[in-house]
């Protein structure tokens, strides 16, 4: 058994502790908001908060998030949308929605961390691959967010 907290619950799963949590959330704890891209972490759409720490959860063991804080898409905006989603629909960001999740997750991470990344900051956090090619939509979000007194985290 592997347990942790997943969007502020507690979750007890009997599994492999090397499964991979993305499999964990979306198959046994049926929380389908991350999505599977690549499957070796590069594109990032399987991003999750791990302890507030974005992480790519595709090849992360579930094992290693025992006893830690877990947070999802679904999680993020459960007492209403969380600032980085009002800005992401403000500017339009989505086209087909695939990689949202995984690019939310990543902007919120760094927000929280970094109210005002400077845009080397900025370049270093977001590596998330978006096909439909948003990336000016998403730079314009994120500067608005981090634009001195924006509240995005």
């Amino acid at each position: 058994m592997v347990h942790f907290e997943v969007n502020g619950q507690p979750a007890s799963v009997d599994v492999d502790p090397e499964t991979p949590l993305l499999w964990v959330l979306r198959e046994d704890l049926g929380l389908t908001g991350t999505k599977y891209g690549c499957g070796i972490t590069e594109c990032g759409a399987c991003t999750v908060h791990v302890d507030g720490e974005a992480k790519r959860c595709c090849m992360l063991p579930v094992g290693e998030v025992e006893g830690r804080h877990v947070t999802t898409i679904e999680g993020l905006g459960a007492k209403g949308l969380h600032p980085v989603q009002r800005l992401w629909l403000e500017h339009q960001v989505p086209q087909c929605g695939y990689c949202q999740s995984g690019m939310i997750m990543a902007a919120a991470a760094l927000l929280a961390a970094n109210p005002h990344p400077n845009d080397d900051e900025m370049l270093a956090a977001m590596t998330n691959i978006c096909r439909c090619g948003t990336y000016p939509r998403v730079r314009a979000a994120l500067d608005e967010a981090r634009r001195p007194g924006a509240k995005a985290a």
